[in-house]
C-alpha cells in the first residue's frame, strides 16, 4: 500500500486516480485546509475505487506513528505542505511548521517503521532566480522566499537522511507548472479563497466570478513582455509519481532530483491566448506591475526524467486549457 500525503489537493488527487488505474493500493492523509473530502468520490467515479483516507495533519506526532500501525505501507508519496509564496512571506513560521516540521514527523515514523521509500513533492522553485533556463537538476539551488526555502530544505533533509542510512531510496520531484484537470472533468484544480495559480484565475475570470485579471508585468525581455513559463498538464505530471515509483521498485536504494516539465515555455499572454481560442471564451485582463521575486524565463530541461524513468510529458497547452475548462464547467467554484 501507498501513503499518499495531501492526496485529495490537485496534484495528489490526479495521483492516486494514476496509482489506482496501475493496480496500486492507496490510503491517503490529508488535513483537508485546501481541499475537500468529496474528492473521494470523484475518485471513485473515475476509478471505480474509494481510496482509504485518514483525515489529520503530519505535524501530529502521533498520527503519524498510527498510520504506520494500521495500514501496510510500501511507500510515501508526500505531497502535503502549505504552497502559496505570497502567503510564505506573510506567514512564515506557520510554512516553516508545516512543511518542514510535518515532514520531519513522517520521516520519523518512515524510519520506526523501516518503510524507506520515499517521492517528495518538490518545486522548480528551489533554482532560485539566477540560473539560466532551461533549468538543469545540477544547477546550484537557492530560493526567494519561505514557501520555496522549505522545498530546499526538506530536499537537504532527504539528502542528509540518505547519507546516513543507504537503504533508503527517494526521488525528489521538482514540478514547474502544473496546470489542467482530468479529462473527465471530474476532478481539477480548485482552490479555496482567491486562486495562486495562474489557470483557476483565467478559469473563474472567463466564467464571469473574477470581473478582471491581473497580467503581472508585461515589460519583461520576452517576445510579448510577460513572463514565460514550463506549463505541465496534471495527468503528466501525475504519471511521473508512477514512473518515479517504478523507478524506485527496480533499482533499489538510491536519492535523486528530477525534473518533471515539458521542456518548453509558454508566455502568459500565449496562455491566455491559446485558452481563448480553444473555449471560446473571452479573457478579460489588465496589465499591472511586475510581482516582486518573479523571474522573466523558467522553463525546465526534462532530459533526466526520460533518462531515469522512460518519462515524457505527452499533452500540449490546447489539451491543457480544454480539460481545464471542462472541469470549470462541471465543479468549478
Amino acid at each position: 500500500m501507498i501513503l499518499v500525503t495531501g492526496g485529495t489537493g490537485f496534484i495528489g488527487s490526479h495521483t492516486v486516480c494514476e496509482l489506482i488505474e496501475n493496480g496500486k493500493e492507496a490510503v491517503i492523509v490529508d488535513n483537508l485546509s485546501n481541499s475537500s473530502d468529496d474528492v473521494l468520490d470523484k475518485i471513485k467515479k473515475i476509478t471505480g475505487v474509494k481510496p482509504a483516507f485518514v483525515k489529520g495533519d503530519l505535524c501530529d506526532k502521533a498520527l503519524c506513528d498510527r498510520l504506520f500501525k494500521e495500514y501496510v505501507i510500501d511507500s510515501v508519496i508526500h505531497f502535503a505542505g502549505l504552497k502559496a509564496v505570497g502567503e510564505s512571506v506573510q506567514k512564515p513560521l506557520e510554512y516553516y511548521e508545516n512543511n518542514v516540521y510535518g515532514t520531519l514527523n513522517l520521516l520519523d515514523a518512515m524510519r520506526k517503521n523501516s518503510v524507506k521509500k520515499i517521492v517528495f513533492s518538490s518545486s522548480a522553485t528551489v533554482y532560485g532566480m539566477k540560473n539560466t533556463p532551461p533549468l538543469k537538476e545540477d544547477m546550484p539551488l537557492s530560493a526567494t522566499n519561505p514557501y520555496g526555502r522549505t522545498k530546499l530544505f526538506i530536499e537537504e533533509i532527504l539528502n542528509d537522511l540518505y547519507a546516513s542510512d543507504n537503504g533508503w531510496s527517494i526521488v525528489k520531484l521538482r514540478y514547474f507548472n502544473p496546470v489542467g484537470a482530468h479529462p473527465t472533468g471530474i476532478i481539477g484544480e480548485a482552490p479555496s479563497g482567491y486562486p495562486n495559480n495562474i489557470m483557476p484565475v483565467i478559469l473563474r475570470t472567463a466564467a464571469g466570478k473574477i470581473e478582471q485579471m491581473c497580467v503581472f508585468g508585461a515589460d519583461y525581455d520576452t517576445p510579448d513582455g510577460s513572463c514565460i513559463r514550463d506549463y505541465i498538464h496534471i495527468t503528466d505530471l501525475a504519471k511521473g509519481h508512477i514512473k518515479a515509483l517504478e523507478y524506485i521498485e527496480k533499482t533499489g536504494a538510491g536519492c535523486v532530483a528530477v525534473n518533471l516539465g515539458t521542456g518548453r515555455g509558454y508566455s502568459v499572454f500565449e496562455l491566455i491566448g491559446a485558452f481563448e481560442r480553444v473555449t471560446g471564451k473571452k479573457v478579460n485582463y489588465r496589465v499591472g506591475e511586475r510581482r516582486k521575486g518573479d523571474v522573466a524565463v523558467c522553463y525546465a530541461d526534462p532530459t533526466k526524467a526520460k533518462e531515469l524513468f522512460g518519462w515524457t510529458a505527452e499533452k500540449g497547452i490546447d489539451s491543457m486549457c480544454e480539460d481545464a475548462w471542462r472541469f470549470q464547467q462541471n465543479y468549478g467554484k
